[in-house]
């Protein structure tokens, strides 16, 4: 089974682990990213979801 994709903000590098999901937007973990709603917004700095980046499963980059 391979890992679940993260994705890191591009202003503040907020890592969005599905995972964890996001307790400020009361997204519950297992949630994919691709799930979240489009108006979701970065825990942390309130960037728009399209400012985020995947990180690449095999080396943990951005």
């Amino acid at each position: 089974m391979s890992a679940p994709l993260r994705y890191e903000c591009r202003i503040c590098w907020q890592v969005y682990d599905p995972a964890i999901g996001d307790q400020v937007a009361q997204i519950p973990p297992d949630t994919e990213f691709a799930a979240l709603p489009e108006d979701w917004l970065c825990p942390r700095c309130d960037a728009p979801k399209l400012q985020f980046i995947l990180i690449d499963p095999e080396t943990g980059d951005a």
